[in-house]
């Protein structure tokens, strides 16, 4: 199964590379699939992507993400490896 993880882009560092955070957790992003600005010309610094291997796959509004980090959250419980999702190796250790 593959899942897409909500992300929202923090820092632009050239047109096809940004950092974006997840869950508290900062992560390099490839923008090639979105670019780094929208169809308007600006930028996507603090717009939301969803991230699937360090590639932004798509662009979507801050509910979808929202919506979806709730869901993966209540999956936590079910299935230990949406941990490794949501946090990567720097979970906070609050979270542990």
């Amino acid at each position: 199964m593959c899942i897409g993880v909500p992300g929202r882009i923090c820092q632009i560092i050239c047109e096809t590379s940004a950092r974006a955070e997840v869950c508290g957790v900062t992560r390099d992003v490839d923008l090639t699939l979105v670019g780094c600005r929208d169809a308007s010309g600006g930028s996507r610094l603090g717009q939301w992507v969803l991230i699937h291997v360090g590639f932004a796959m798509s662009v979507i509004d801050e509910q979808q993400a929202l919506d979806t980090l709730a869901a993966l959250n209540s999956m936590r419980e079910v299935e230990p490896d949406v941990d490794a999702l949501l946090y990567g190796e720097e979970r906070p250790d609050a979270l542990r």
